[in-house]
């Protein structure tokens, strides 16, 4: 811009410095004193507005020629940093400032409102920008300056709260120095303890990530240098964090080319990039943040551009780590994890760092953010990273800021001054970087900013039918109304922006359950029979829930794929849901399973010692693990010792399965069909419980998907109380639990007693047989009288109805449920227990034993409700929250959702315990 030229007819402008009062921090001005004098000496009036809050006193103004008064109303053009109160607001002038209304951020609508009804020129210094769309005026430098001398007074209270004294004790927040200069020597002389070998060997070599290389960057660089330091490139990170010095600090500058990649191919083209970020992944999480200490985070992100940290990342980059790397040293506790500190200079909450949700403010600088997500702001010890993000950084360096702001206004404020609000825009002869920044005059968005009356509208329509309840901002239908949906819809609708919707084939179910719960939605569906319903059901949700059989997943899971919605299930997953893998992946929809409690929170738990294990150097050698849902003891006196707490079919279903197991390296193949119930073991690990076990499906591709390929046992099985197996063989025996149709049992046949389907799948011609006789007959089938006893306590010697359902396996099942169903005052009781063997580096064997016990209540939920109810919610709120974004046919083997989901089962009374030898 030609100054020369925007210097003419100046003569007689009148320009105003307004008084900040947005905040109480707020010391900085839009101009400086030597600006001020050079407007003035062109022939400009300037009035400043007094304030004793404004790092330049009154009297610096006063000196440069500038008129202090409290009225600004002869200006025709106001100047100041942040917003001006509505009421504050003078009709018919052209004010210049940061407004915040470029996003149609709801708390400063009033004030766009206001600028429009009084006829208001609107200049916002965010949008001054020059050719390639870089701003031009801002405070980064300083933000940067500012953001780094926090981030190092942070970092010496939260090594200290972990239990190291460092040199950066001795510095000081940025607002505590009278310039930067100032806190420049507290640096230094920091440097100089550090350079002397003050920094503890515990801590380990620390390194600092600068991401971008603008102001902001420059800024906290410039600081950063006055310690001792030495630059090193991304690729030698991990050398520097395994071997680097302590005397020392090592700092990386990180740009856009060292971790944005193609997703398809790799490489980065840097226009490619700007025009189309949707095409890049970023690898900074993966290659990079591993080996960072402290993260300055200076880069513009914008929407669409991918994520620095994102949710799950930051699980994974907070878990407690073992960190070969740091020495070990007698009294010297260890840190949490590698990365300790984030400086989020560009305070963009949700962006490049996403897990920061909400700026920090000079007067509460940091907080802790967890890997649970969790935030604490009144303490420095505990879990998690410490992180500042305070979105006016440079106000903590008033008068440098100002200087700085000033001197790259002052161009721009030459051609500003020219306006006339009273004048229709077009008159006007701006340059195109301020013509550009004008938000509003005349009463009107310019044509680049009518976008914001659409948004705000938009963000209107959703806050007014949130608040109305017609609508709530996330979805979530659950399939199915049966034993454990409770406890999962209860957790749900403790969120009050959750819809949820319950559908059901039976409508009395999903009833109940939406009048225990107020707002929630019931819905009579058939999955099979009414497809469009299901399809309508399926595309108003974010994430729907499958409690139905898993036979019908693929079904649902192709349904949810079409409408791009996301899917949890508590059951295994079935090759026909496996098989959907690369649809799921196209359709960037995650289809999670095995999220339950076995499949599920046995998973879990395992996963969990298995990483603790490898982290700290031991091996796994053997694994068998051991789960069941049972009565309580004194509810289990029933020939089956089982009562039903989910469903009935499923737990006869499985007693015909198949079985794979190892054992000591051999695998062992159990055929289906019964055979299963010949393999099982007597259990012993709680002793005050009868414990029986069988093995449960195949176990052995689980080496694999656990990650254990060199383990010598790997069994997983099935409890029960002793008796269980026997009674089963009996009715298997009998043919009960066959699951392919049988005469006797059409339901259009005849009616049939118990008694007459006894004799008839013993063979009898005849059944008109004597009840002793029948009984015998059962033994000598049975070879046991203890399992003809078995079957006369069940009632299936009885001349009651039978209830036909075409097979014998639908027919028992559906008598079972009836029979062994849980009273009104009993409880249930589910039983987790694993067994791990360890060898560990000093060839030490260690048989480590992980145990679940919960009993249900009897006035509440079964312990098979919690234990599927709860971790399956808690599932679906981490895909609402983004907290799980693995896309595909997922299971819940990485850290980021198991961590996460045990952490928060605890919080339910779902408690764990260990025991090892």
């Amino acid at each position: 811009m030609s100054s020369t030229r925007s210097i003419k007819n100046l003569k007689g402008k009148i320009i105003a410095i307004r008084r900040e009062d947005q905040s109480v921090w707020e010391r900085r001005a839009p101009l400086a004193p030597t600006n001020v004098r050079r407007l003035i000496r062109a022939g400009v009036k300037v009035i400043v507005q007094p304030s004793n809050r404004r790092a330049y006193p009154a009297h610096a103004y006063q000196a440069a020629g500038a008129t202090l008064q409290e009225d600004i109303s002869s200006a025709s053009i106001i100047f100041g940093v942040k917003q001006v109160p509505v009421d504050q607001l003078i009709s018919n002038k052209t004010y210049c400032l940061f407004s915040h209304t470029i996003k149609a951020q709801e708390s400063n609508m009033p004030l766009l409102d206001a600028i429009l009804e009084k006829n208001i020129r609107l200049l916002d210094y965010e949008k001054l920008t020059d050719d390639n769309g870089q701003r031009v005026v801002a405070f980064g430098k300083y933000a940067g300056v500012a953001g780094m001398v926090n981030i190092l007074h942070g970092l010496g209270l939260r090594l200290l709260a972990l239990g190291h004294h460092t040199p950066f004790m001795h510095i000081g927040p940025a607002h505590n120095y009278r310039d930067s200069a100032m806190a420049r020597q507290a640096i230094r002389d920091a440097g100089y303890e550090i350079a002397l070998g003050a920094m503890p060997k515990s801590i380990g070599p620390l390194t600092f990530i600068f991401t971008g290389s603008g102001n902001v960057s420059q800024g906290g660089q410039e600081v950063f240098q006055e310690l001792p330091h030495e630059y090193v490139p991304p690729e030698m990170l991990r050398k520097v964090a395994e071997h680097g010095d302590t005397t020392k600090i090592y700092g990386c500058e990180v740009r856009r080319r060292h971790h944005l990649e193609r997703k398809d191919g790799g490489g980065f083209d840097s226009d490619e990039c700007d025009k189309h970020p949707e095409r890049y992944i970023s690898t900074f999480s993966k290659k990079i943040a591993p080996y960072a200490s402290v993260i300055i985070n200076g880069i513009y992100w914008a929407v669409d551009s991918p994520k620095l940290i994102t949710i799950p990342d930051a699980k994974y980059l907070l878990r407690p780590a073992y960190t070969p790397w740091l020495p070990s040293s007698i009294g010297a506790p260890a840190l949490p994890h590698r990365i300790l500190a984030i400086c989020d200079i560009s305070a963009d909450p949700g962006g490049s760092i996403e897990f920061m949700n909400e700026c920090t403010t000079i007067d509460t600088p940091f907080c802790l953010y967890d890997a649970d997500r969790n935030k604490d702001t009144k303490s420095f010890k505990g879990p998690g990273v410490l992180v500042c993000s305070i979105d006016n950084m440079p106000t903590q360096l008033p008068k440098e800021s100002t200087d700085f702001f000033g001197n790259l206004l002052y161009p721009y404020a030459l051609d500003i001054i020219q306006s006339d609000a009273k004048v229709p825009l077009e008159e006007h002869n701006f340059s195109p970087a301020v013509y550009d920044a004008i938000i509003a005059s005349n009463g009107k968005l310019t044509p680049n900013f009518e976008y914001i009356q659409e948004l705000r509208l938009l963000n209107h329509r959703c806050k007014h039918t949130a608040d109305s309840g017609e609508i709530r901002s996330k979805k979530v239908v659950v399939l199915g109304a049966g034993h454990v949906s409770a406890p999962l819809v209860e957790y749900l609708h403790r969120n009050s922006n959750i819809h949820l919707t319950v559908a059901s084939q039976l409508k009395e179910e999903a009833d109940i359950l939406a009048n225990n719960f107020p707002g929630v939605e019931s819905v009579l569906l058939d999955v099979i029979e009414r497809p469009d319903t299901l399809n309508d059901i399926v595309k108003s949700a974010d994430v729907v829930v499958s409690l139905l059989p898993y036979s019908l997943h693929h079904v649902i899971a192709n349904v949810c794929i079409h409408n791009k919605t996301h899917l949890v299930t508590a059951s295994y997953t079935n090759e026909d849901v496996k098989a959907l893998h690369e649809k799921a992946l196209a359709a960037d929809v995650t289809i999670l399973n095995e999220v339950g409690l076995d499949p599920g929170i046995d998973h879990l738990l395992a996963l969990e010692c298995f990483d603790n294990v490898k982290q700290a150097g031991g091996k796994i050698e053997s694994f068998i693990s051991w789960c069941g849902g049972l009565p309580a003891p004194e509810c289990s006196s029933n020939p089956l010792r089982y009562k039903f707490s989910w469903s009935p079919r499923g737990v006869l279903l499985n007693t015909l399965a198949s079985a794979k197991f190892y054992s000591n390296r051999q695998i062992i193949e159990i055929q289906p069909g019964g055979d299963l119930m010949s393999a099982v073991q007597d259990l012993d690990f709680l002793p005050g419980f009868s414990l029986e076990g069988f093995p449960n499906r195949d176990s052995t591709i689980y080496k694999d998907l656990y990650g254990l390929s060199n383990v010598n046992t790997m069994l997983r099985g099935t409890l029960r109380f002793k008796g269980f197996c026997n009674t089963i063989r009996a009715l298997q025996f009998l043919g009960l639990t066959d699951p392919n149709p049988h005469p006797s049992l059409h339901p259009n046949g005849p009616d049939i007693t118990w008694r007459v389907l006894i004799c008839n799948l013993l063979g009898l011609a005849n059944d008109n047989i004597f009840y002793e006789n029948l009984k015998r007959k059962l033994a000598e089938m049975l070879n046991s009288e203890e399992s003809v006893k078995t079957i006369e306590d069940l009632g299936l010697l009885e001349e009651d109805l039978v209830l036909k359902l075409n097979t014998p396996l639908d027919t028992l099942t559906h008598y079972l449920s009836k029979k062994l169903c849980y009273d009104k005052n009993e409880r249930d009781l589910v039983i987790l227990r694993h067994n791990i063997g360890i060898l560990w580096p000093d060839n030490r064997r260690e048989n480590r034993g992980i145990n679940l016990v919960l009993y249900g209540e009897p006035q509440g939920y079964s312990a098979m409700a919690r234990t599927v109810g709860y971790p399956t919610a808690i599932a679906v709120k981490m895909i609402l929250d983004d907290e799980i974004q693995q896309r595909g046919v997922v299971l819940p083997f990485t850290p980021d959702i198991y961590r996460p989901i045990l952490n928060r089962l605890k919080a339910e009374g779902i408690e764990f315990f260990e025991t090892s030898t």
